[in-house]
């Protein structure tokens, strides 16, 4: 024998676990229809337990039978459970045992859910409905403002179904709910502008109203119909989603008992895939069934209010935005100069708090604070763009309520309760803020919304009191518009580019200043370069003279110690002379502009051998040189830069042994130089002399830099410095190489 039992949830539910409660499958439905359940072999395997009192056949008669076998194969039931995947849509009649009912079909996973209600007795007149819809249409086009449109569609909701009262219910961001309009009976007190906590609606409430768009509840007082199954599976049960019979929370039941409501109809209003509001009618003296035809009709009233909200919503914001509009174009075009002080004639401009309505603006820029209008300190903005600044996305944040973020608004409510801010790309503090004063807002809500819950001797129980109460909400501000939001945001970017070129105004003033002190400091080396070449070589000229006079006629009369001081002077005069030859050579090398031409690097080398031939032959050193190229260049700066280089193998060589220099060359060699190769002619100078240790090869370069002391090697040190000025005017690069005890190699790379 096929062994049935109920599915009904028992577990106890109060408010202490409402926020769990499955109300999904509580196993039951309201007793004005019946539901029977097919699997997907097309058997049923749910019926509820009313299905006797409707059809005259019990439940236990129809579970394991197949669908076809109680209506008929090419029934039009049979062909509802052949179509894919559905929802709840409009009703179709159906017979059942020769019994005529309104039928909504769906299914939820592999279950076919049919939900049956008697045929309506009275239904609509074809005209009456015709008068209906051309009534709504006239409500929304006589409806200019959102508020008038939903105010129209509560009373034609009323006029179509007759409950006592019809409330448009709207949420807010916390799903707070209020009144927002309202048709109801005379003797009725008025809810419209009443506020409701969003305890009232638990979460997963609001979720089924997204899922399921209209719920109807005949009774209040209706005991719940057990819904039976084939006990073939543990913990069997049936999603109840999406019907029209689904049986309510005990919780909201109780919770419409101390409203002193009997019945209920709730159409939910959607907008861009959220809850933005319910079509909630309410009923009082006596239960109300609303056939499955007029609830339908109810609930295209409610799709025509959702499909009109984006519309009203844009044609509200239309003239603040022309407004806003306006006050931006002005402060567009209007000129300001790139200095600091333009931004205290921005802040004074009367458009720049009127493109988002505020009351006060400020603009923090590096150490100032620059504010007009009712505005906080300078240092309350200062502290406020620190906290603020982490909260802030993609550099802006906005607020109706600046309290909520920072606790310190508490004591500047009366300038900065709202706050938009954008800050400057780059900076921690560098913003523009605009500011609202406190705006005492009086919410009316239905109870005490701290008492939403209340505790007796049963445990917790939802509220028994609806009477009005007032709260007074201190430190918020009206809330920023969507034109003015974007006005701030757009007027935010403007700013910046001001910055941008305020910046770049003050990096040109400073190259100018810098250019001119480098001018200034230009003709000053000049000067010190032309005393160098005339006024410091003529006072140098006179000492040799006469130094040499004296050695030469009165040397044989002097004492040792003269001799050795007046020689000592001299070759310290020969000295300063070649540093300050060598000086002016270096400082020539600036002002070079000759065209480089061909150059036969072969003729320069056998000019400097002539030139060398006495130093070379004195140290018996050699010069062993492969064939050079031709390259473009200056010649005589080339013959210079080999000049040095083997003059400098010649001063730095071993005491004991001849100097040997050799000179290499590499065609179509790669150098690497700022992460890029090219090809150059390479030529190697490389001696066998002293040497030095690699960590110092940076500095062989710099000029007045010595490796070795000058009473062991004499020297100016700017030979090397001028050998690099040399290859860099040619477009080239040089490198030493360093062996300590074994000699040095110098590397010239020259463009080929």
């Amino acid at each position: 024998m096929m062994k049935i039992r109920d599915i009904v949830n028992r577990d106890i539910v109060n408010l202490t676990n409402c926020e769990h409660e499955p109300i999904h499958i509580p196993g039951s439905i309201q007793p004005h229809g019946f539901l029977i359940a097919v699997n997907e072999k097309g058997m049923i395997d749910y019926c509820s337990s009313n299905v006797l009192e409707h059809t005259g056949i019990s439940h236990e008669q129809l579970l394991g039978r197949s669908l076809a076998a109680i209506f008929g194969n090419g029934s039009l039931m049979v062909q509802q459970f052949d179509m894919p995947a559905m929802t709840p849509a409009t009703p179709f009649a159906v017979s059942f045992e020769g019994i005529g009912f309104s039928c909504f079909t769906h299914k939820n996973g592999q279950d076919f859910i049919a939900e049956f209600e008697p045929a309506e007795s009275h239904p609509l007149e074809l005209g009456e409905l015709y008068n209906l819809n051309l009534q709504s249409i006239n409500a929304l086009q006589t409806a200019d403002t959102l508020k008038k449109l939903c105010h129209n569609i509560a009373g034609q909701v009323r006029k179509l179904t007759g409950y006592d009262r019809v409330m448009i219910y709207r949420f807010d961001e916390q799903y707070n709910g209020e009144v927002f309009a309202e048709s109801c009976e005379e003797n009725l007190e008025p809810f419209l502008g009443l506020h409701y906590p969003h305890t009232d609606i638990p979460a997963q409430a609001r979720q089924l109203y997204i899922r399921n768009l209209l719920r109807v509840i005949v009774d209040v007082a209706y005991t719940p119909v057990p819904i039976y199954t084939i006990n073939d599976t543990p913990g069997k049960n049936l999603d109840l989603s999406m019907t029209a019979l689904r049986s309510v929370s005990p919780i909201h039941i109780e919770y419409l008992q101390n409203m002193g409501v009997r019945a209920t109809l709730t159409i939910s209003l959607l907008h861009e895939g959220k809850l933005w509001g319910l079509v909630a009618c309410h009923h009082y003296q006596s239960e109300k069934y609303l056939s499955a035809y007029t609830r339908v009709s109810a609930q295209l009233l409610g799709h025509l209010l959702t499909s009109q909200i984006k519309v009203r919503e844009v044609a509200e914001e239309y003239e603040l935005a022309r407004k806003v509009t306006a006050a931006l174009e002005k402060i567009l075009n209007t000129a300001h100069a790139h200095d600091r002080n333009s931004f205290a004639a921005i802040v004074e401009q009367p458009e720049i708090v009127q493109l988002c309505q505020a009351t006060g603006v400020a603009i923090v820029f590096g150490k100032q604070v620059y504010a007009a209008g009712k505005t906080p300190t300078g240092a309350s903005i200062r502290d406020m763009a620190r906290q603020v600044k982490p909260l802030s996305v993609q550099g802006a944040y906005h607020t109706n309520r600046l309290i909520s973020d920072y606790a310190a608004a508490k004591n500047i409510c009366d300038t900065a309760s709202g706050l938009i801010c954008h800050f400057m790309e780059g900076s921690e503090e560098d913003c523009i803020m605009w500011f609202r004063t406190e705006t005492l807002e009086e919410v009316h809500w239905a109870g005490d919304p701290e008492k939403a819950i209340v505790k007796n001797e049963k445990g917790l129980s939802p509220r028994n009191s609806f009477e009005r109460w007032r709260e007074i909400i201190k430190c918020s501000s009206n809330p920023w518009a969507r034109p003015e939001l974007t006005a701030a945001a757009t007027y935010a970017n403007t700013l910046q580019k001001h910055v941008h070129l305020l910046f770049l105004s003050e990096e040109e003033f400073k190259y100018r200043q810098l250019s001119e002190r480098l001018r200034e400091a230009n003709v000053e080396l000049e000067n010190i370069n032309w005393i160098s070449t005339h006024d410091l070589k003529e006072p140098l000229r006179k000492i040799q003279v006469f130094s040499s006079r004296i050695l030469s006629r009165e040397k044989e009369e002097l004492s040792e110690l003269v001799v050795n001081s007046l020689e000592r002077m001299n070759e310290s005069a020969n000295r300063m002379q070649k540093l300050i030859t060598d000086i002016t050579s270096y400082s020539r090398l600036r002002h070079n502009r000759d065209l480089h031409l061909d150059v036969d690097l072969n003729e320069v080398l056998n000019d400097i051998r002539d030139d060398l031939q006495n130093e070379l032959a004195e140290v018996e050193g050699t010069i062993d040189a492969d064939p050079l190229p031709m390259i473009k260049g200056i010649r005589l700066l080339l013959t210079q830069l080999f000049l040095n280089l083997v003059r400098n193998s010649i001063k730095f060589r071993k005491k004991e042994i001849a100097p040997v220099i050799e000179i290499g060359y590499q065609s179509g060699q790669l150098y690497t130089q700022d992460e890029t190769q090219t090809k150059f002619h390479k030529i190697t100078v490389t001696d066998n002399g002293i040497g030095f240790d690699n960590q110092h090869k940076e500095n062989v370069f710099k000029v007045f830099t010595r490796l070795h002391n000058q009473d062991d090697y004499a020297g100016s040190g700017i030979g090397l410095a001028l050998c690099k000025q040399v290859v860099h005017i040619h477009g080239g690069y040089i490198d030493v190489d360093g062996r300590p005890g074994e000699g040095a190699s110098f590397s010239l790379y020259f463009p080929m």
